[in-house]
């Protein structure tokens, strides 16, 4: 399950200066409250987990039959494609009309709780739904700025992981998946021959770059924002970060030269495809069998480090991924509303959507069974030890798109046979923090 989202980080800030302009919410509740003046019914914008939107229907709606005969209310589901839904998030901020009940990437958590549209979740709301100490620590992270009331709970989790092709690896003569960035390089040469690569990378996606510039970033010591939420694009653990990704193309030609233009899933068909013997990905379960690969052609790692050692805020090898769920904060059924939150995240309810989409579930009580696959083992172990969010800043959305697109155009310029300089990786990211400081 993966899906992107650059149209609407590219547009967020903008859409939430208006929002605040003009005042936030959704709903219809007056004066821009929460309240509960149509207690039988709720509006539920899903996002796209499957397939397809009708996929996504077919998994969803006998739930929300569930739901209905437990409680009475009815829920009117809407399968919102990711590529609108969060210019129609910040529409129904602005207007005042909108949905009871949403999902909204994780990522986003920060800026619509600044936004103010969404409901925030303090120790009496978090309560009605079950209570805070429900979810993992790390999904529970990736709702809204430290230190403030989330603006919403954690209702999917997914972690990058290492995606190998096992009959490459043995043709290769490798043994086990790399651990270290040395190792996935020197393996990646092994592969890459006769027409077939290391690695498959997703160079033309900024969002795609930007999750691995963060992740590089971590491990390199290094973030993209201080402490006061100002951006430090440039500084040279992170100009180091970024070359060490953009280098899997540019310097150690593991990947091929038109993954740069990549940006719709097809480096996922080119692993399933056995076009590279490589893959990072997240929770790639799904798409790969819809390729026509089978479980026992791939096997799944974690991400490697730069050192076999890592450890404390250098043993970072994945964003925290996943989808929250939040309330208009003048949802005009609030009381309906955290009745299905915690429906949606209670135990039972997470194994059966999880199961379905491949995910993980933040819920404690859901990870206790076994895992069900190899990726499962792996993803769990990633999202409790070495997963972190990403920065939870209003402007997050501005760095996806600024540092991701500074890096597509240095995989471009890559691809075209320019030799990738430490310097051009600064002068990139520097302008990109210019544009965000205007």
């Amino acid at each position: 399950m993966r899906r992107f989202r650059m149209a609407a980080a590219a547009a967020l800030t903008t859409a939430l200066t208006a929002a605040l302009a003009t005042g936030c919410g959704g709903g219809n509740a007056p004066g821009g409250a929460a309240g509960n003046g149509n207690p039988k019914e709720l509006t539920y914008w899903a996002t796209n987990q499957g397939s397809s939107l009708e996929a996504d229907k077919k998994v969803l709606a006998p739930e929300l039959k569930k739901f209905e005969q437990r409680t009475g209310i009815k829920v009117h589901l809407e399968v919102v494609p990711w590529a609108t839904l969060l210019d129609r998030i910040l529409a129904a901020a602005s207007s005042g009309q909108g949905p009871d009940v949403l999902n909204i990437g994780n990522t986003w958590s920060a800026s619509l709780q600044k936004s103010g549209a969404l409901l925030p979740f303090d120790s009496k709301t978090f309560a009605e739904v079950g209570g805070r100490d429900r979810f993992a620590s790390a999904p529970l992270a990736a709702t809204g700025a430290r230190g403030k009331d989330p603006a919403a709970v954690p209702l999917y989790s997914l972690t990058y992981a290492l995606y190998y092709n096992k009959k490459m690896f043995r043709e290769a003569g490798i043994e086990r998946p790399p651990t270290t960035w040395e190792e996935l390089v020197a393996d990646g040469k092994k592969l890459t021959r006769g027409g077939k690569y290391g690695l498959a990378v997703e160079g033309g996606n900024p969002v795609e770059n930007a999750h691995h510039a963060f992740v590089f970033g971590k491990q390199h010591g290094a973030d993209f924002f201080d402490a006061a939420g100002r951006p430090t694009f440039d500084r040279p653990a992170n100009v180091a970060a970024v070359k060490q990704y953009v280098d899997l193309l540019a310097a150690d030609r593991i990947a091929a030269p038109g993954n740069a233009e990549y940006a719709q899933n097809q480096s996922v068909r080119d692993f399933a495809t056995g076009k590279a013997g490589m893959l990072l990905w997240q929770a790639a379960r799904t798409s790969l069998l819809a390729h026509g690969m089978k479980p026992d052609e791939y096997g799944v790692a974690p991400v490697p480090f730069r050192t076999a050692d890592a450890s404390g805020r250098r043993n970072i090898n994945s964003m925290v991924a996943g989808i929250n769920i939040g309330v208009f904060k003048n949802t005009d059924n609030r009381d309906g509303a955290l009745k299905f939150v915690k429906f949606m995240t209670s135990t039972a309810e997470q194994n059966v959507l999880t199961t379905k989409y491949g995910s993980l579930s933040p819920v404690l009580a859901a990870q206790k069974h076994a895992p069900r696959t190899p990726d499962e083992a792996v993803l769990r172990e990633v999202l409790a030890k070495s997963a972190e969010p990403l920065p939870q800043v209003p402007d997050e959305a501005q760095f996806e798109t600024l540092v991701g697109g500074a890096m597509k155009e240095l995989f471009a310029d890559a691809a075209a046979g320019k030799k990738i300089t430490t310097a051009d990786v600064r002068a990139r990211l520097t302008a990109a923090q210019q544009q965000m400081r205007k």
